[in-house]
């Protein structure tokens, strides 16, 4: 049986219809994020795990016992917000024991877990501190510090790291995830970076309009999206337009490309997507001619905007140490046979 699971959840204002018979298994230990953009329901979803929004309709089961009803501080889980919601008259061990004085643990326990959980997300040498004299990532540590302390059954994070800058947040990453698979906890993450959830998760929930479009692995998702909006959300992505044309002919623009295309009726109207990277360029005269419009260095590749017969693609390359294209040259693209997924239908 699933750890925690959702049964049909709906939730409504008025006439807005804010998530859609959203329904998940979650197993004992599993790190799912919700991922999508702005209004698709992802914080709503949390909001009704948490217990701070009731559903409309539907089912939250955890360990097998309905909390749908349950107030939020009797349901036990912790939580991490987007603010940290730390008290800043308080010192970092004061903030993480908190949770446990309100559970009535006694004083000497309390201080002693809450150091011990500092300890696990490396600022026991900071306990004294206020969150005025901290860094961003170190106020972030005390805020999950707080969420651990109690030993939650399921860890709740609302894009916990969107306040911090590129580099500190991509090593927060790797902190938080290995801290997670230590500890074990399930956790469910809500966030609109992709990077974030590809580089973090067991599993991503891709979510559009209040609605499921989504739910795979990793690289099953950048691999084989089943739909142009996650192909398009999910990573970098050329959507062309073509025409059908014969069983292994399609035509875009004004060339015509080969691609097993046996499974659809001629004539008809497909989107193609490629992913930039499985594009190759070369001077050698083969494959399809493309004009280089932009060339931006982006340290460990090269990304370019070229133009063709085709229309206009973006196409990133690896940084071999050699000088990259530059606008106006002319190049030859060619890419794998399996690098072209067909959608026939709207996103």
């Amino acid at each position: 049986m699933s750890f925690l699971t959702f049964e049909a959840l709906n939730k409504t204002f008025n006439d807005f219809v804010a998530v859609r018979d959203m329904s998940l298994s979650v197993e004992r230990g599993e790190f799912i994020s919700l991922l999508g953009p702005s209004g698709c329901g992802k914080t709503t979803t949390l909001q009704m795990i948490a217990g701070l929004l009731p559903p409309t309709s539907g089912k939250i089961l955890l360990d097998g016992k309905d909390i749908t009803a349950t107030p939020p501080n009797k349901r036990g889980l912790g939580i991490v917000f987007q603010s940290y919601a730390l008290f800043p008259h308080m010192s970092a061990t004061d903030n993480v024991a908190f949770g446990l004085e309100m559970r009535g643990i006694e004083k000497n326990e309390r201080l002693e877990r809450a150091r011990k959980a500092l300890d696990q997300v490396k600022l026991g040498q900071f306990a004294d501190r206020h969150p005025k004299d901290m860094s961003g990532g170190q106020r972030q540590r005390v805020a999950l510090a707080r969420a651990l302390v109690i030993e939650p059954p399921v860890l709740l994070l609302d894009e916990p790291l969107s306040n911090l800058d590129a580099k500190l947040r991509e090593e927060m990453r790797i902190e938080l995830r290995m801290l997670q698979q230590d500890i074990g906890v399930t956790t469910i993450l809500v966030t609109h970076d992709q990077e974030e959830a590809l580089s973090m998760s067991d599993r991503i929930v891709v979510m559009k309009q209040g609605g499921i479009s989504q739910i795979a692995a990793p690289l099953d998702l950048y691999e084989r999206p089943v739909n142009t909006f996650v192909s398009d959300f999910v990573g970098k992505t050329n959507l062309l337009t073509g025409t059908i044309v014969s069983d292994n002919e399609v035509i875009i623009g004004e060339d015509t490309i080969s691609i097993d295309t046996r499974q659809y009726q001629h004539k008809s109207s497909v989107i193609l997507s490629i992913r930039p990277e499985k594009l190759s360029m070369s001077c050698d005269k083969s494959g399809y001619e493309v004009r280089v419009e932009a060339a931006i260095f982006l340290g460990a590749s090269w990304l370019y905007s070229v133009s063709g017969a085709m229309g206009e693609l973006f196409v990133t390359q690896p940084n071999t140490g050699k000088a990259g294209y530059s606008k106006g040259d002319i190049a030859w693209l060619s890419w794998p046979e399996d690098a072209i997924t067909l959608y026939t239908g709207a996103a």
